[in-house]
């Protein structure tokens, strides 16, 4: 967008006036940030509402990508960068004697993520913006997050990341596309007069999902896509008896924090609850608005509508849409088969099959009666395909139901068109050896697609400096087309140009140098190697061998004082779940 200095800064006063009362000169840095979001939240609304008239219009298919988590970060300069106006407004803020790298600071991370889950998600969610896609996110708005760390005596201590204490100025509370989510009760079949079978529901818990959307805004287009983010909340018609405090106390936590500890049946039940909540409202809103827009007949749905399943936390989306085309609109369980799975794509992430979501039948019978029975026959309808075929062991192996679990990525996979890995040698691994058996069943589902980054937040705002000299080498159109990068091959041999890199880098770990010793007390040397490891913290990921890796350089030095070694500093990142004590240990 086009915007002068003194434009914004016009606005920017306005808003401090019309907010607070105040000018810049008397506004605090919190309500600096609160005006500034709220200028910049302005700029964007009006292209946000046009894509949607468009979107609408045109009538084009829309992806749906549903993940139990997102790791958007602070989204004050992504939203200016992507707009355009990032120099304008550093420009014009200094102008005023204000500092935008201290203003953007005090804006909260979104604390609705934990690690290479949510970042993925996010990434995909700036890259579809920014590509000109109509993609749109599904999660939980979780009022506290994971938990925010401290270290004690070498031990982590959880405390609560309440992200939300000040209002959230990038959201939009949508209270009239509230969705009524049902759990447990009694469910049963009833035939009517022209041979269907009809589910009938008593006694069950009613729960009010409401959407908060978030602009996602592309980079220097007018793509502007939308995240949605559900909260929990009581249905105000509900009868003031059943308004107990415990079941209020349940409804709000099902959106109160990522990852409730699962070392128990209650935290386990209150994850699937988590899982079925902003799957069944998400889908729910999806055919209320394909239906409200009179697009098409709703068996034509997969012509305008994808969803895609990212790791096995969504893969109740296929039981639930099947139940939403079965109970809400009719459609025979071979139209509504047919449709899902054209619907449907899941993206596995892992190889451990230890960490592939399995629920006890038991509790999804109790907890999601409808979709027990569904799943149930989706498993049933299959076995009976497949036993002419295929032999009995391969069926067992790939069911859905057995040995008393539902097996989520089974799940996931039999009921969608394509499955993918992140890296070609996870997505080979796949093939070959975790899920081979079905490989065999279904070898033309299963595709790669690589994990990568979005440059406009990892490269265009955390690296500012190398953006700039990259601007200067090979021009500025690797900004919207990554593959000009490869014109830096021509500077390899270009020693003016390796000096100019290496002096960015010291900067850079100069910056981080002064934060550690901000932060953390601790004085280290800018001109060593930084060796970092951030992840979270899990047997796999390995940071006790990392461990081990250091404490043999120490011995290494302390048995060769003479040794010759480039300094090194390590550093780590990560958090270990509540209830994992053998990460904790190795932080300990």
């Amino acid at each position: 967008m086009k915007l002068s200095k003194t434009q914004f800064r016009k606005d920017f006063e306005q808003s401090l006036t019309s907010e607070f009362a105040t000018d810049v000169a008397k506004a605090g840095i919190t309500e600096t940030f609160a005006a500034l979001s709220s200028v910049v939240k302005q700029y964007y609304t009006q292209i946000w509402q046009g894509d949607n008239q468009y979107k609408d219009r045109s009538q084009k298919k829309q992806t749906y990508y549903f993940s139990i988590e997102f790791l958007p970060g602070k989204m004050l300069k992504s939203n200016l960068l992507n707009l355009g106006i990032l120099s304008t407004v550093r420009e014009g803020l200094q102008e005023l004697g204000i500092d935008l790298e201290k203003v953007a600071q005090v804006e909260p991370d979104m604390a609705i993520g934990n690690g290479g889950l949510g970042r993925l998600a996010s990434c995909f969610m700036d890259s579809a913006a920014s590509t000109g896609l109509p993609v749109n996110g599904n999660g939980i708005r979780y009022r506290y997050g994971l938990f925010k760390q401290k270290i004690i005596d070498g031990y982590q201590v959880e405390l609560p990341d309440s992200w939300l204490n000040n209002v959230n100025p990038w959201e939009v509370r949508r209270a009239d596309k509230a969705i009524e989510v049902t759990f447990g009760g009694e469910t049963w079949l009833e035939e009517t007069e022209d041979g269907r079978l009809i589910p009938r529901y008593r006694n069950q818990e009613r729960v009010l999902a409401v959407p908060y959307d978030t602009a996602m805004v592309g980079f220097e287009n007018t793509r502007v896509n939308n995240m949605c983010l559900w909260r929990s909340e009581v249905p105000q018609d509900l009868d003031v008896k059943f308004q107990n405090m415990e079941y209020m106390r349940q409804t709000s936590m099902l959106s109160a924090e990522l990852y409730p500890d699962d070392s128990n049946y209650d935290g386990r039940l209150l994850r699937l609850k988590q899982e079925y909540f902003f799957v069944s409202a998400g889908l729910q809103r999806i055919i209320r608005h394909y239906k409200s827009n009179k697009i098409a007949p709703i068996a034509q749905i997969a012509d305008y509508i994808a969803v895609h399943i990212n790791d096995t936390h969504p893969a109740l989306c296929v039981p639930e849409f099947m139940r939403l085309l079965l109970d809400e609109n009719g459609l025979s369980w071979e139209q509504a088969w047919d449709i899902t799975v054209k619907v449907m794509s899941y993206t596995n992430h892992t190889i451990l099959s230890e960490a592939l979501e399995k629920w006890p039948e038991e509790m999804v019978h109790t907890l999601l009666p409808r979709i027990y029975q569904i799943i149930n026959e989706i498993d049933k309808r299959r076995t009976d395909e497949l036993l002419p075929h295929v032999g009995a062991e391969l069926i067992h192996k790939t069911r859905i139901v057995k040995d008393g679990q539902i097996h989520m990525a089974n799940l996931a996979i039999i009921g969608s068109h394509s499955t993918n890995g992140v890296a070609k040698l996870h997505s080979d691994i796949l093939k070959d050896v975790e899920l081979h058996d079905f490989y065999q069943l279904y070898p033309e589902r299963f595709n790669n697609k690589t994990n990568g980054i979005a440059d406009r937040r990892w490269l265009q705002i955390s690296n500012a400096r190398l953006s700039k000299l990259l601007d200067e080498k090979i021009g500025k159109s690797w900004r919207h087309d990554l593959v000009k990068l490869e014109a830096l091959k021509d500077f390899r041999e270009d020693t003016e140009t390796l000096k100019q890199l290496a002096a960015v880098k010291l900067e850079n770990k100069k910056d981080l140098a002064a934060l550690i010793k901000e932060k953390n007390g601790i004085e280290v040397n800018p001109e060593a190697i930084f060796d970092v490891q951030i992840k979270r913290l899990h047997a796999y990921k390995r940071q006790l061998l990392n461990v081990l890796h250091i404490l043999k350089l120490y011995f290494d030095i302390k048995d060769q004082p003479d040794l010759e070694m480039v300094p090194r500093v390590f550093i780590f990142g990560a958090k270990a779940a509540p209830g994992y004590h053998y990460a904790k240990a190795i932080i300990k």
